[in-house]
């Protein structure tokens, strides 16, 4: 197994960028199966009209790719915030712990460095979300459906915050041998309604 522990400065700045949307209700759009540039249009005529962010720019002569359901954007915090019609993330690849490469017999050094760096990423989430709605993990024989039906499902630890129109959640994958999980980290994202 190998691992990566960098400092959260990235994850900081984007769990401040996504604090201080109040109401995601006019980002929210259909959440189904539609692809293509009306879909991406859309998306940002939503995020742009109540936030500050800047959608990812096209290149002369670049269009919109008719699989595309998402789209990037850049926050004045330095922030990739990638939005879909109901859920929003940030790119955050120079930050906080992970494992990956993960063997059979390295389970349980991922599930220790997912404990150990669990209630810093919590903390960090607490700054900038206040106490959380639900914060459970899977020690608990209910921890499955204790938050929503089925929203303990692959996680290790899960934190939830409710908001305007979404959800923040916080969470952390719970490595397995069979499927054999093969990263893990502690990561986070917006499920908009």
């Amino acid at each position: 197994m190998k691992t990566q522990d960098r400092p959260l400065d990235e994850d900081a700045a984007a769990m401040a960028d996504f604090a201080e949307i109040a109401d995601w209700r006019p980002i929210a759009g259909p959440d189904n199966d539609a692809t293509g540039p009306e879909v991406v249009k859309a998306i940002v005529r939503r995020v742009t009209s109540v936030t500050d962010w800047q959608p990812w720019p096209l290149a002369a002569g670049e269009q919109i790719n008719d699989v595309l359901a998402s789209w990037g954007f850049t926050t004045k915090r330095g922030s990739t915030i990638v939005v879909f019609p109901g859920l929003a993330f940030a790119d955050t690849r120079n930050s906080g712990w992970s494992a990956y490469e993960i063997g059979p017999d390295d389970i349980p050094a991922a599930e220790a460095g997912l404990d150990e760096r669990w209630p810093q990423m919590l903390e960090l989430a607490r700054k900038h979300f206040g106490d959380p709605d639900y914060v459970g993990d899977d020690s608990s024989p209910t921890f499955l459906d204790e938050w929503r039906p089925g929203a303990g499902a692959d996680k290790r630890h899960l934190a939830a915050w409710v908001r305007q129109g979404a959800q923040f959640h916080l969470f952390s994958s719970k490595p397995t041998r069979d499927p054999l999980t093969e990263a893990v980290g502690v990561t986070y994202a917006v499920y908009i309604d």
